[in-house]
């Protein structure tokens, strides 16, 4: 999947407090996995995820392998009824 980089982070910024903990808490995976999915870079408390960034408009083109993460944030934010751009 290609998505950019700013909406990746929007999507990110769109979840209610409390829900990277419980996306990692659903999928058995270190908070931080989660932080670096949507962005952050702290590998040495998180897994490097399969994803690959290559420079471009809006923050650069994420092409994302494995989609769960994402997938369970934009159920959140739907169930939430929290805004997105996607």
């Amino acid at each position: 999947m290609h998505i950019t980089f700013n909406e990746l982070r929007q999507i990110k910024h769109s979840l209610p407090t409390g829900s990277v903990s419980r996306i990692a808490k659903e999928l058995d995976i270190d908070e931080q996995t989660v932080r670096n999915y949507f962005g952050a870079k702290k590998y040495e408390n998180g897994e490097i995820v399969n994803e690959h960034v290559q420079p471009g408009p809006d923050g650069g083109i994420v092409y994302i392998e494995d989609t769960t993460i994402l997938d369970l944030a934009r159920q959140i934010i739907t169930e939430t009824g929290s805004s997105s751009s996607n």
